[in-house]
């Protein structure tokens, strides 16, 4: 595992795979700094430039990305009172008024520097973990596998919120949209309706690229107003004193850094989930606690740590077990599939080095991506005053540039645009459009685990000790899982 260690590592720093990195982050910044986009339009923009790629940088690029994206969301939440996706809600509730009092450079690096930390705990988390869950993995059989894509797809109706019954819908609509073209352990074709380009299926990269991507634009050209309307007076000098806020309450740092890795470990649970949780817990258990919500520094430095290190926490299924545990890594394991990966025991004993190497990039893009999202506050906050009729044009001719390229065939451009419109009237429904993802991924490791299963096992396989315990597992997580969520939007 050492020697493992250091060869990813210098497989990182090779010029053209820290390049690669370095390019990532850099998508992962103006990403957050976009109110309400997130990693999930991140990475389904990389997504279709993944093909022809070798798979060390693809990868650098990747992580990269998804590594940052959760820092740079900080500056819409406190510039703007904006939340820059959905797992910086909570930094918005003593962020702005920091911001309002003219301390938003203090607020800006507390939440850097805690992100930070968070990452580097995430990553350590991850590094730690493969030794131990190495055998684990390596024993699992298909009737396991198919009851971990189960545990997955139960819990993505939490990504909705208080809505839990319309995430569970959107899952289902995923797995529907996943059966077009071929089936992957019979040779069968379903809902084709003889149109030769259905045949193969729509690939993911165009279907994630349009569910996520092309909504937020139209959003963004609807509302027609600037995305950062007045922030150029804004404050962002003072980081020195975010940073002994930081070092003072360290403990919370780590705390919170141990709670989001241990959300983000449960699929679908993480996202707006966790910063929630952890703003709460540490509203409820910090003394002198009604300054929250009023300009609390404690109150960004919590959600901001656990957000952060949710990504290394999630990480652990999608790489050992092939679960997503996010809508970022439900992606990332679509890129990963897209360059001959498979994640799961396949990856953790033939993949060792690039496993290692998700874990570097993880670690060295984090640290990387704080400190200039410190030396770049002044900037950001005059970019973000862009209109969007400036923005929209540039976005959507990269949109159709990612779309085409997936399979250079038209029917991707249309594809996309109407998996797009679809997107669109969902989120103006208010139905959560990331579990129709994580359904649309899993579909195929569903059907195909339990194919091989019935076919090798018949229906024995139903009452193996591991099978009953992941099944309690997850009726008791979902029931869990719905009610933490419920608490956590009210």
């Amino acid at each position: 595992m050492i020697q493992a260690a250091f060869q990813a590592l210098l497989l990182l720093l090779e010029p053209s795979n820290l390049a690669f990195m370095l390019g990532g982050v850099v998508v992962g910044m103006v990403v957050g700094v976009l109110p309400g986009l997130g990693g999930t339009v991140g990475l389904s923009l990389l997504l279709p430039f993944l093909f022809g790629m070798e798979q060390g940088p693809a990868i650098a690029m990747l992580i990269g990305m998804a590594a940052v994206v959760h820092t740079a969301d900080t500056f819409p939440s406190i510039l703007l009172g904006a939340p820059g996706s959905s797992g910086s809600q909570a930094t918005i509730m003593d962020g702005y008024p920091l911001a309002q009092k003219g301390q938003a450079g203090r607020a800006l690096s507390a939440a850097f520097l805690s992100s930070m930390f968070g990452g580097l705990v995430g990553a350590i988390t991850l590094l730690l973990i493969l030794p131990i869950a190495r055998p684990l993995v390596l024993a699992f059989r298909s009737p396991e596998l198919f009851m971990l894509a189960l545990l997955g797809l139960s819990m993505v109706g939490i990504l909705s919120g208080d809505r839990p019954i319309r995430g569970a819908l959107m899952a289902v609509l995923g797995l529907l949209i996943a059966a077009i073209g071929a089936a992957p352990a019979t040779p069968f074709y379903r809902f084709t309706f003889d149109n030769l380009y259905l045949y193969d299926g729509i690939p993911l990269a165009v279907f994630a690229l349009g569910l996520f991507a092309m909504p937020e634009l139209l959003d963004l050209l609807v509302k027609g107003k600037s995305i950062a309307e007045g922030t150029t007076t804004r404050r962002v000098s003072g980081w020195r004193e975010g940073l002994r806020d930081v070092i003072r309450e360290r403990l919370l740092v780590v705390r919170s850094a141990v709670l989001g890795v241990a959300v983000g470990f449960i699929p679908g649970l993480g996202g707006a989930v966790v910063d929630w949780l952890s703003y709460g817990i540490a509203a409820q258990t910090s003394k002198n606690s009604e300054g929250f919500g009023k300009g609390d520094i404690r109150g960004v430095i919590a959600p901001e740590s656990s957000n952060n290190a949710k990504e290394g926490g999630a990480l652990i299924p999608t790489l050992l077990f092939g679960i997503p545990g996010s809508g970022t890594t439900a992606i990332l394991l679509g890129g990963l599939v897209l360059l001959g990966l498979q994640p799961g025991p396949r990856m953790i004993r033939g993949d060792l080095d690039l496993t290692l190497l998700i874990i570097w990039t993880l670690a060295i893009a984090n640290v990387f991506g704080a400190l200039t999202c410190l030396l770049l506050s002044g900037l950001v906050a005059r970019l973000a005053t862009l209109r969007p009729s400036v923005l929209a044009p540039f976005l959507f001719v990269i949109m159709l540039a990612g779309a085409f390229q997936s399979s250079r065939s038209w029917g991707d451009m249309w594809a996309f645009l109407v998996v797009g419109l679809m997107g669109w009237v969902l989120r103006r429904l208010r139905f959560p459009l990331p579990p129709i993802l994580i359904g649309f991924v899993l579909a195929a490791s569903i059907e195909r685990n339990l194919f091989i299963s019935v076919t090798r096992y018949g229906w024995s396989w139903l009452t193996a000790p591991a099978v009953i315990a992941i099944g309690a597992i997850t009726v008791g997580m979902t029931i869990l899982g719905v009610r933490l969520s419920q608490k956590a939007a009210t």
